[in-house]
């Protein structure tokens, strides 16, 4: 069994790097240990992306944990990953699909089944019913007087 790297090879350089330049020891760390944010976003996102700003807003979002110790805001590495989960989007399925779309079925959505451009059953039935009910209205005279 191998050991499996969450990093791809490109961010995996840009950690090392960062993580030496802070004075760690990249391979001797605790993904559990209390870190400032600004040292969990140079770590965490090594090609610079992510600000304390941005890590404030993901823990205002309710997507990332942080901890206030002596006035000063925490967070883990973990906590890093946990968060980069529950931003990760999903595929798009195809609106068409009968699927779902933004949590919503969209099969129902009350288009016509597939290749369906004819009327059901009961829309024809009301149509009739309403063709009837106008000839017969045309075609009865009228009972009130014109002034």
């Amino acid at each position: 069994m191998g050991y499996e790297s969450r990093f791809e090879p490109r961010e995996f350089d840009q950690f090392i790097e960062t993580s030496r330049t802070l004075g760690l020891n990249p391979f001797n760390y605790d993904i559990d240990a209390p870190l400032r944010l600004d040292t969990v976003a140079k770590l965490g996102f090594p090609d610079e992306t992510m600000t304390v700003k941005g890590l404030r807003k993901e823990r205002d979002r309710g997507r990332l944990t942080t901890e206030i110790i002596a006035n000063k805001e925490y967070t883990t590495l973990a906590a890093i990953e946990r968060m980069r989960e529950l931003c990760r989007v999903q595929a798009k399925e195809p609106a068409l699909s009968g699927g779902t779309k933004a949590g919503r079925p969209t099969g129902r959505s009350g288009a016509r089944p597939d290749g369906s451009s004819k009327k059901t059953e009961s829309e024809q039935q009301l149509a009739l019913s309403r063709m009837i009910a106008s000839r017969l209205k045309n075609s009865l005279p009228t009972t009130s007087r014109k002034r």
